[in-house]
């Protein structure tokens, strides 16, 4: 078998595609992570995915705005890069939290090896928690999940965190929410 004239191409529902962009978290998958983090800000959503009061949506370019509060990150995963450069930028600023959504089978890209591999886990404010399972997402306009939804990929949470913010969250040590 020859590997001659392969291309590399991403999975359909990782690909640059608004439908697949703008997916949704459930709320019941989007509950007990707000009620562990108590997040403020949804820094990458639209009208219709939001999943807190405050949101910033891609008019808004939360890529060019300063975040403040407790942040909520699904980015788009056509794209992710720049939204891990941010929370750098803004963990640095002094933002106290930003928890972002990412799909766990992309550690090979670079956006993985430079920002967030060197640093994980080693006390430098930020950590990763894997996710068990593969999460289901809405997609543009839908209320519910239709069979064979499900992507591809599992999906982890890329934490930064102040020295005066758990990230384990309020709940009690060894006491899962």
């Amino acid at each position: 078998m020859s590997l001659v004239g392969f291309k590399a191409r991403n999975h359909p529902q990782q690909a640059a595609d608004p439908d697949v962009d703008d997916r949704a978290i459930t709320p019941a998958d989007f509950a007990p992570l707000a009620a562990r983090f108590g997040f403020t800000v949804d820094a990458a959503a639209t009208a219709h995915n939001a999943r807190l009061p405050t949101y910033l949506t891609p008019a808004d370019n939360a890529l060019e705005l300063p975040w403040a509060g407790r942040i909520w990150c699904n980015p788009p995963y056509s794209d992710i890069g720049p939204w891990v450069a941010k929370a750098w930028v803004e963990h640095r600023r002094g933002v106290e939290l930003i928890v972002l959504l990412l799909p766990a089978n992309r550690t090979e890209q670079k956006w993985w090896q430079r920002d967030i591999e060197p640093y994980r886990d080693r006390g430098l404010g930020l950590s990763v928690e894997f996710l068990p399972g593969r999460m289901r997402f809405l997609r543009n306009g839908a209320t519910d999940i239709k069979p064979n939804e499900r992507p591809p990929f599992g999906c982890l949470l890329a934490i930064w965190a102040t020295a005066a913010v758990d990230p384990q969250g309020p709940h009690k040590q060894g006491v899962k929410p």
